[in-house]
């Protein structure tokens, strides 16, 4: 049976069409290929995709120490990935490139190791490439200890999730997101990365 670790909802701001999921220290994103059309990522970094070009999104997270059941079909979600994720630093945290997130809970309770991620969407296609200031997007993200395995789809039914696994197929890897110039944004995100700790 699953055990609820830590249970947390918030705010989080989108910019690119992205919202991470960042170790402590881990700031390049991965190349952009987005094969599921709602999550991807590298060692120490994941990256959850978007409809709105930026502007608030609403994130609710769960911690678990084994896999939780899953979704029933009676869930209303738009899409549903599970996806893999190797934690290095072992302080994985909800964020954003250009804001402070809300205090969600550390995803990765064991500490460094691969974790499973059940994340589910809805409301994607409502705000497609807007700038919003109230958020039309919903995000659970179910996490725990598991070891590497291929993605594993649940549900695809938002269009802007098609357009991301269209734009996939047969291209090579996009180029990475652009950053803010300079390096402040790198000691801002420091910054928020380690804000639990000041």
């Amino acid at each position: 049976m699953s055990e609820l670790v830590a249970k947390a909802s918030g705010q989080v701001h989108a910019e690119y069409h992205a919202f991470h999921l960042a170790d402590s220290e881990e700031y390049v994103q991965p190349p952009f290929r987005p094969e599921n059309g709602l999550i991807f990522s590298r060692p120490g970094l994941a990256v959850v995709l978007t409809g709105v070009n930026s502007g608030p999104v609403r994130v609710t997270v769960e911690v678990y120490r084994r896999a939780v059941p899953p979704p029933g079909p009676d869930e209303v979600w738009d899409e549903v990935v599970d996806h893999s994720v190797q934690s290095i630093s072992g302080d994985m945290r909800v964020t954003a490139l250009m804001d402070t997130g809300p205090e969600l809970p550390v995803l990765t309770p064991i500490g460094p190791a691969d974790y499973r991620i059940r994340v589910h969407a809805r409301g994607r296609d409502q705000g497609h490439d807007a700038h919003v200031t109230e958020p039309v997007e919903d995000y659970l993200l179910q996490v725990w200890p598991g070891r590497r395995e291929p993605d594993l789809v649940h549900r695809q039914s938002d269009r802007y999730g098609q357009i991301s696994r269209n734009a996939a197929q047969g291209q090579p890897e996009q180029a990475t997101l652009p950053a803010p110039a300079g390096d402040d944004w790198k000691r801002a995100a420091r910054a928020r990365l380690h804000r639990r700790d000041t």
